[in-house]
């Protein structure tokens, strides 16, 4: 399949970023410590300096977005969306659950996704307008359509012990609604294996667009349907929240959300 010059720079960096983490893993490493349980790793900022530098290079005239280096500053049509080590608590742990994912965006929204897992080797991309693959294997999200047979994935916020929003009551109503709940550690590879069909539905609470931006292209173009967790469509925003599904389930997982505390939607905390 041809791809376009954006997606062969974009699967290109993925892989030598991955390297990187692949030759940090399972080693003794300095962890800092952005607050109490966000940390970061100087594989982190290695897959991110190696990420951004490429792009800048490639295309100096576009934005970029990258969750150790935030924004660029740069006013353009299109942002490159970075996260260099999606997973850092797995990662410094040894647990085999990590990711880097970047994401195009243009002026018509989301344009190009790759989420890729350096261990297993498995590189989920899409491209708008073209589909969702694994590799070179076309995906589509599943098609169970009860929530009671549905297997979901979530995460907590790294402030889960003081803010109201922890999603411990939304876990606990899907655990009684649901096939079961897991917990990978990983936004970007949740959303990556929901478009593959090994997931029903997503949901989560505090996110930034760096955690979803490629999962939210990749669900798409897979089938699927992705809003926040008032059924909006508005997902690209700091502290967003994010409902994503094979559609089928996307209802009545709503309907399960609004039963508990979940932060107020966009317009409402852009008025206070």
């Amino acid at each position: 399949m041809q791809h376009s010059r954006e997606m062969d720079l974009m699967t290109r960096l993925a892989h030598e970023a991955g390297e990187i983490l692949r030759e940090g893993y399972g080693t003794a490493m300095h962890v800092e410590h952005k607050g109490p349980a966000d940390l970061v790793t100087e594989f982190d900022r290695r897959s991110e300096t190696l990420i951004l530098e490429a792009i800048r290079r490639a295309y100096p005239e576009d934005a970029l977005l990258s969750e150790e280096s935030g924004a660029n500053g740069v006013q353009a049509e299109r942002t490159w969306i970075v996260d260099p080590l999606d997973g850092t608590t797995n990662f410094t742990h040894g647990i085999p659950i990590f990711a880097v994912t970047m994401a195009l965006m243009d002026s018509a929204g989301l344009r190009l996704g790759i989420v890729y897992d350096p261990l297993r080797n498995e590189t989920f991309w899409a491209e708008r307008g073209a589909g969702a693959y694994l590799d070179d294997r076309r995906l589509r999200v599943s098609q169970v359509g009860e929530l009671g047979r549905s297997l979901l994935v979530t995460g907590f916020p790294y402030d889960m012990a003081t803010t109201r929003f922890n999603n411990l009551d939304h876990y606990g109503r899907f655990a009684t609604r649901c096939q079961g709940v897991r917990r990978l550690g990983s936004a970007a590879l949740d959303l990556a294996y929901l478009a593959a069909g090994r997931f029903e539905g997503y949901w989560d609470l505090q996110l930034s667009p760096w955690d979803v931006a490629a999962g939210a292209l990749l669900i798409e173009e897979a089938g699927g349907r992705v809003t926040n967790v008032h059924g909006g469509a508005d997902i690209l925003q700091e502290d967003l929240t994010l409902l994503a599904t094979n559609g089928r389930v996307h209802a009545a997982m709503l309907e399960v959300l609004a039963q508990g505390a979940i932060p107020p939607a966009p317009s409402v905390r852009a008025r206070g």
